[in-house]
């Protein structure tokens, strides 16, 4: 009798644990639904989302051109060892376009924006439910979504695709400094073949997937903002919580996506 006891306290345990899990997918995919549906009835808050857009995408450029431009080097080191062992290194230049402007370029990106950006949303908001703002605005009759999440769910998903442009070109300038230097490879030999390489299929692959990850970054970390509890605590977890959320999602997404992509444009 004692074990059956046992055993269904850990049932009622871990069915308590998926409740919770449920309510949470719940109450996200509302808050989700809501911020877009908020895009097409006024109010509008176009200065707060000018601003998140300043914030996002020049804030993020920096690190978005360093991590861009040191990718782009790795990644024709990598790729021109292999070459040439067959002679082939003028391929460097296809394949360093292909990866960039397929796979590393959004994900990468987005993950760094998830690092940077789905913090600060958690963090900003979490601090405005703990001192009570976010009630202070329901109070005076302003929906909190459509002030505080919509901006950012529309800024992040317009400047992503923008940071990931940015991205690819300053990686294919990586790596052709890194070709120049090592392979002896000519401007008009490396940048002919990367942008040959590359078909309209690719360049809609590079672009779809930011907009998606932004969308997801921007609603994970406002969704962990807006549900903190217990004080200053809570929203350095919230704070974690939507950083490992959203970059965990970023790479699932991915995967997801590029077997859609490719099947749509590589059949």
């Amino acid at each position: 009798m004692p074990q059956t006891g046992e055993t269904q306290s850990h049932l009622a345990v871990i069915g308590d644990a998926v409740k919770r899990q449920l309510f949470s997918l719940q109450d996200y995919s509302l808050l989700a639904m809501s911020s877009v549906a908020n895009i097409f009835t006024p109010p509008y808050y176009w200065s707060d989302v000018l601003e998140q857009m300043d914030f996002i995408g020049i804030g993020s450029l920096p690190i978005v051109l360093i991590i861009g431009f040191f990718i782009g080097a790795v990644l024709l080191l990598q790729t021109a060892s292999q070459f040439e062992r067959f002679g082939g290194t003028a391929l460097t230049g296809d394949a360093v376009a292909l990866a960039l402007v397929r796979e590393l370029g959004p994900t990468i990106t987005a993950i760094v924006i998830a690092g940077r950006n789905a913090s600060g949303m958690a963090s900003e908001l979490g601090s405005m439910v703990v001192t009570e703002q976010v009630d202070a605005m329901r109070a005076l009759g302003t929906d909190p979504i459509r002030k505080l999440v919509t901006p950012r769910v529309v800024a992040t998903t317009f400047v992503l695709p923008l940071l990931v442009a940015v991205a690819d070109f300053v990686g294919l300038v990586g790596g052709f400094v890194v070709a120049h230097f090592t392979l002896q490879l000519g401007a008009v030999q490396f940048w002919t073949r990367a942008i040959n390489a590359l078909d309209p299929g690719d360049i809609v692959q590079g672009m779809t997937k930011p907009v998606i990850f932004g969308f997801v970054i921007a609603t994970i970390g406002c969704y962990a903002g807006l549900r903190v509890k217990g004080g200053t605590q809570g929203v350095g977890r919230a704070t974690t919580s939507a950083v490992v959320i959203s970059s965990v999602l970023v790479i699932v997404l991915d995967a997801f996506l590029s077997r859609i992509l490719l099947y749509a444009f590589h059949p």
